[in-house]
Order: C-alpha cells, then sequence, then structure tokens
C-alpha cells in the first residue's frame, strides 16, 4: 500500500454506461486517481480518456494484466452485472480492494460466493450502493433518525422511469441471463433503501409483473449496434421506441411487497413507460409520515406528524434536500471519497456488502414469485460467519 502522502491509484474495470463513476474516481486533490483504464472496446476507452481528462493514461484490454501490476492499489469493477462474480473474485483474489457497482451480482449464489472470496482472502470488499449517499436518502434516514415520524412501520416505494425503453430495453439489460430482471437490476437501489430507512432486511416476497408495452416494439438485429442517437434522443409516446434489443425478456412493470425481518411492511412498485423519472417514498410510522416530492438536491421531504386531518398539501415540517454537485446528485463523488478512505483505513461504511446482498436477494426472490404467479417465497438468510465477518468491519 502506498505512503499516506500518495495519491491511491486506480484501475477502472468497464467503461460503459457508469464512466461518470470513472470520473469521480480522479479526483487527485483529494487523495485519489485514475491511472489504468480497461475495457475489451477500444472505442469505450479512448472516450473514458477524453471525458476522465486524461490524454495518454495507460489502458489495458485484458483485466488479468491490470491485476498483475504492484503499482495499482484498488480497482473499481463496473462491467456488465453477469460478469461481476467471475471478476470481483478474480480481484480479490490478486489481492487489490474492490469497488463493486450494484448490484453486486445477478443471483443470490453469485453474491454469497463473491462475499465469500472476501471472507477467504482478507481483501477489502466495497459495493457501489450510490443511493446510500444521495441527498434525499439521507435526508429521509435523518429525519426517522431525530424521530419525526415515531417507529417506522411499512415503508412504499413507487418508481416511475421515464427513459426505462431507452436505457433497459436496448442493451443487455433486457435479457435475463444477463440481468434476471429490472426488478432486481434496477430495483437493488431502492430495496436496499428501504433496508436501511426500515432497518431490516426483507425475509418474505410475493410479486407480480408483465412486459405490457416494450414486448411488441421493433427489435434490432442480432450483432447491429445501438441507434446513433441512443441515449441522447427519446421517443414519445413509448409506444414510438424502436431499435430494441434482440432479446426482451424482462418485466417492464413490477409490483412486490415484503415483510421484513424486524416486522416492518414494505411495497415496492416499477413501471419503464412512466412520463417522469423519479423516486416516491412514503414511510409511516407510529408517530407520522413523511413523503419526498422530487428526489434531487432542492426537491422537498414533507412530515405529517399532528391530527387526525384531512388531506394537508402543506405539511407539518418540509425539509430540503440539500445542493449537490456531480452525477447521481453528488452521491457519486462522495461514494468514491468513502471507497479511498476504506481502502486506506478500513472502518465503518454507509455501504454494506451484506445489505448489497440482502437487496439482490430480495429482487431474485421477487422475480422468480413474479415468474410463479405471485407465490409467496422466503429469503434464503446469509451464512451467519459471512455476515459477522462483514458487521465487524471486515476484520475476521
Amino acid at each position: 500500500m502506498h505512503h499516506m502522502v500518495d495519491n491511491l491509484r486506480f484501475g477502472v474495470i468497464g467503461l460503459g454506461l457508469r464512466t461518470s463513476l470513472a470520473v469521480a474516481a480522479h479526483q487527485p486533490a483529494r487523495g485519489f486517481e485514475v491511472a489504468v483504464l480497461c475495457d475489451t472496446d477500444p472505442a469505450a476507452l479512448v472516450r473514458a480518456a477524453e471525458r476522465i481528462g486524461v490524454p495518454g493514461i495507460d489502458t489495458c484490454g485484458d483485466y488479468r494484466k491490470l491485476l498483475e501490476r504492484s503499482d495499482i492499489d484498488a480497482v473499481v469493477v463496473m462491467t456488465p452485472d453477469d460478469t461481476h462474480e467471475a471478476i470481483a473474485i478474480d480481484c480479490l483474489r490478486a489481492g487489490k480492494a474492490v469497488y463493486l457497482e450494484k448490484p453486486i451480482a445477478i443471483t443470490i449464489e453469485s453474491c454469497d460466493a463473491i462475499l465469500r472470496a472476501a471472507y477467504e482472502t482478507g481483501t477489502r470488499l466495497y459495493v457501489g450502493h450510490n443511493m446510500r449517499h444521495m441527498g434525499v436518502v439521507r435526508r429521509m434516514r435523518d429525519i426517522i433518525a431525530r424521530g419525526d415520524i415515531g417507529a417506522p412501520k411499512t415503508v412504499w416505494v413507487r418508481h416511475f422511469v421515464s427513459y426505462g425503453g431507452d436505457y433497459y430495453f436496448k442493451d443487455w439489460h433486457a435479457e435475463r441471463d444477463r440481468t434476471t430482471g429490472l426488478l432486481l437490476q434496477k430495483g437493488a437501489h431502492d430495496l436496499d433503501v428501504v433496508h436501511w430507512l426500515a432497518g431490516g432486511y426483507t425475509e418474505r416476497v410475493s410479486a407480480f409483473g408483465d412486459l405490457m408495452v416494450y414486448g411488441d416494439l421493433p427489435r434490432r438485429e442480432e450483432g447491429t449496434p445501438r441507434p446513433a442517437g441512443w441515449l441522447k434522443e427519446f421517443d414519445w409516446p413509448p409506444t414510438a421506441r424502436r431499435d430494441l434489443n434482440h432479446r426482451v425478456e424482462v418485466e417492464d412493470v413490477s409490483v412486490m411487497n415484503m415483510r421484513l425481518d424486524n416486522g416492518v411492511i414494505a411495497a415496492y412498485q416499477q413501471c419503464h413507460f412512466a412520463p417522469d423519472y423519479f423516486r416516491n417514498y412514503t414511510v409511516i410510522g407510529t408517530e407520522g409520515r413523511l413523503e419526498n416530492f422530487g428526489d434531487g438536491p432542492g426537491d422537498v421531504v414533507k412530515v405529517w406528524n399532528s391530527g387526525p386531518t384531512g388531506y394537508r398539501g402543506d405539511a407539518d415540517i418540509a425539509y430540503r434536500v440539500p445542493d449537490a454537485a456531480g452525477s447521481h446528485g453528488g452521491a457519486d463523488g462522495s461514494i468514491m471519497a468513502e471507497f479511498a478512505r476504506f481502502v486506506r483505513e478500513g472502518g465503518a461504511t454507509d455501504t454494506s456488502p451484506v445489505a448489497a446482498r440482502m437487496s439482490v436477494a430480495a429482487g431474485y426472490m421477487a422475480t422468480l414469485s413474479l415468474r410463479d404467479g405471485g407465490t409467496p417465497l422466503d429469503v434464503p438468510p446469509l451464512d451467519p460467519e459471512l455476515a459477522g465477518y462483514f458487521d465487524r468491519g471486515q476484520v475476521r
């Protein structure tokens, strides 16, 4: 490990949709920088080097070459979800601290294999659930901790995804063997937030879902590139979309109900053809409720904790979501700073590999439930030995 005065040197593996995170990982003034970029696509390497602003940065096509280098302190893994298990385990075994983008993996078995590799090697593992660093989520957590709504008892999440047809149905996200489904891939964020706000993990789920809009739209031939305006130009209404992935196998509407291990009841709903894009959380406790209106900097979280009354649009307290700059409401920059501190010093972090596993486990079992007509299913527990290791801050 480098001496404190030297910057941490990161290698980044996978420069696709989360390249904004690679930009956030390059903050030389804060003690960490991107030293090597790795991707199987040479064009992606060129684009990423331009975005990060380091001309002539080292690049490689095979991540295993990166793992042989002694001048790299840690790796940031942002490859497609179905590759996480193999790559993360190789990195952990090579002794490189790992930042693994969420979801940790696409099955419970894969998650547990990654956690076990971290346990066996003692190499530090950090999972990039960046919503724990988003202002709206931290604000809601603070409100609950203050006691404004009493003890939380139920959490409801409505997730409107206006760009769903473009973000998730034009590439590998639409294929089950690469994501399991969007209830896991996209929902892992929100299920993690539900767990964090409620103070427990999901133990039983039931879900319904369907492919309602994007199943019948025109698709590209396999092996043809995505359209030139992909992620820049968006069509409306959703039925006007073209050039979908050659395989479309995941649901565009999903609703799931869950019971947590502390008795909290929660619900999560996701729709990929809404006109707007945001997450709406409601948490009801023994003495009131909170709800967010918008989920970005400058938006508001309202609290109603007097009553009983009829509808009151003004609420009892209105909290502003703090200002922030950068991608994902400032979350990408702050999560990278936390990762750098964790690589250097270890210790407690706001994200948690156990929580990351539990959010995937809830989404995975819910996907099995919705594909089996809504059958209620139990979430398999994590091996207590692994849970204990991570709860102690990755100390044996």
